[in-house]
């Protein structure tokens, strides 16, 4: 009996290994046949040309939760108010932060409070006040300030109620926008004949880059391990994943780092869920099924190019405390939502992209936990097939490597020659991938674990201050520079003699 489970559990993880391994195959090749169709498509410069001159080009709004970000939240602005774009507005919202996230704003752009048309479309936590600029050149700029709702989808709310164009990008201040990412998710609605509810796109790390004045300037990958790490679970999730998911129009999730979304779609599903740690996750399951419940076509392309740079966790500690709320929104959203499975009512959602991100990303660490604790077991009693073993891991190790080298020809065949990595970045990638599947993956594991764990448990969870590095090293000296002198100012003004009073 003993050895009839044993080959029972082999069989299984070499099946569920051989199935991950056939579906990731079939997304790249997916991939590379709809970045293949755009790069036969119209240049990036006919477009801007074209969106630039005509009258009906749709207008954006990016916007922007923030709580307790003034490590660079004022590069980040000035990184938003620096794209190209003929019409769009940046709404910053501050949630209660207790940091100078606020003052930063207000001093740096030379913010006044307003009266505002201020309408709750969706709910959110109550806003206090509505701030615009004084200078002119800043006049794309709205600052709302609101009471803090614990979460960033109540953040994102007001953001929304406070936007005034048709479509609006959800962003995080820690991001580095490209100059021409507007252009690119605009385009990506209006080349296609069905209706687009929403654009994902990639997004990258922004450690190891060089940033000036809240710009991109030369893109690079860190040399930190967990960064590193990250950048190739990024590059894999948008350039085959998401990329591959939208040839079927079945992406799973717009990532709420920088998602793209239609807004009266949006307004009319109620907003992000203020309840919800996987609010981006939510978001598109509600939109698709509302799609599909008033029986109409939508699509959700994916842009290829990379149209946002974020900065990722740089240590264990504060990688921990994001994937922990992010396995904890997954586990939430695969329970509030478990009517779409196999429900042919909502098409490709309930038939292909809930059971896949049931198999393959929720149940996933479940079965690699029981599976790292089972070898563990296994070795002690000495009952494994050493031989199927190392098939098994030989197998998944040459796979891994081979899609990482795709995943390397992907990114280096879509970008622009601007946002290029250095061909010493991609053997960092290399070197990163050999070593991600047994030194970075099982914390994945173990932390998304620790995320469903908590959330069956229902201990007390929120929006909580992951400590920035930030990476306006120029803009903060500057920024010191300023003070110092008007402390010394300041000092002079005390000792200066006073004039007489007669």
């Amino acid at each position: 009996m003993k050895e009839f489970l044993f080959d029972v559990y082999g069989y299984c993880v070499f099946f569920y290994s051989l199935l991950l391994i056939i579906n990731y195959t079939v997304l790249m090749f997916l991939s590379f046949n709809s970045q293949r169709k755009e790069k036969t498509f119209l240049s990036m410069a006919y477009v801007k040309k074209m969106l630039s001159d005509s009258p009906y080009t749709p207008g954006v709004s990016i916007i922007a939760p923030a709580y307790n970000e003034e490590a660079n939240i004022i590069d980040n602005v000035v990184s938003m108010l620096s794209v190209d774009y003929p019409k769009f507005e940046v709404v910053i919202v501050n949630d209660g932060s207790t940091d100078s996230t606020l003052d930063k704003l207000i001093e740096y752009f030379s913010l006044v409070e307003v009266p505002y048309a201020y309408h709750e479309s969706v709910k959110s936590a109550p806003v206090r006040r509505v701030f615009k600029s004084t200078k002119p050149i800043f006049e794309q700029l709205t600052v709302v300030d609101k009471e803090n709702g614990g979460t960033k989808a109540d953040a994102s709310n007001a953001g929304i109620n406070a936007a005034k164009y048709p479509y609006f990008i959800d962003t995080d201040v820690d991001c580095i926008i490209d100059k021409y990412a507007l252009y690119r998710l605009v385009w990506a609605v209006l080349k296609e004949t069905t209706p687009v509810i929403a654009v994902s796109s990639t997004m990258l790390m922004v450690n190891g880059c060089k940033v000036e004045n809240g710009r991109m300037v030369e893109p690079r990958v860190s040399k930190r391990p967990i960064p590193l790490f990250q950048q190739v679970e990024y590059l894999r999730s948008y350039l085959v994943g998401k990329m591959g998911w939208s040839a079927l129009n079945a992406v799973n999730n717009v990532s709420g780092g920088f998602g793209f979304f239609r807004r009266d779609i949006v307004v009319a599903v109620g907003g992000y869920d203020s309840s919800s740690f996987a609010e981006d996750m939510d978001l598109i399951m509600r939109m698709i099924g509302y799609m599909c419940e008033i029986n109409q076509p939508y699509r959700i392309p994916h842009v290829a190019e990379t149209t946002c740079w974020t900065e990722g966790p740089p240590t264990v500690w504060s990688l921990s405390k994001q994937r922990t709320r992010w396995a904890r929104g997954l586990m939430q959203c695969m329970f509030v939502h478990r009517k779409l499975l196999f429900n042919p009512r909502y098409k490709r959602l309930g038939l292909i992209t809930y059971p896949f991100m049931f198999v393959f990303e929720f149940v996933a660490p479940i079965i690699e936990l029981i599976g790292y604790i089972s070898l563990v077991w296994f070795i002690l009693i000495g009952a494994v097939n050493w031989t199927t073993f190392w098939v098994i891991l030989l197998m998944l190790y040459t796979f891994n490597e081979f899609m990482l080298l795709v995943i390397c020809f992907f990114s280096y065949y879509v970008e622009d020659p601007t946002n290029r990595n250095s061909k010493w970045d991609y053997v960092w990638l290399f070197i990163a991938s050999l070593f991600e599947p047994v030194l970075y993956h099982p914390l994945i594991v173990f932390f998304s674990v620790k995320g469903y764990f908590s959330f069956l448990t229902k201990r007390s969870f929120k929006w909580e201050d992951i400590k920035r590095e930030g990476f306006g090293k120029e803009r903060q000296k500057e920024e010191e520079r300023r003070r110092q002198q008007k402390e010394k100012e300041l000092e002079g003004d005390e000792t200066s003699p006073q004039p007489s009073v007669v």
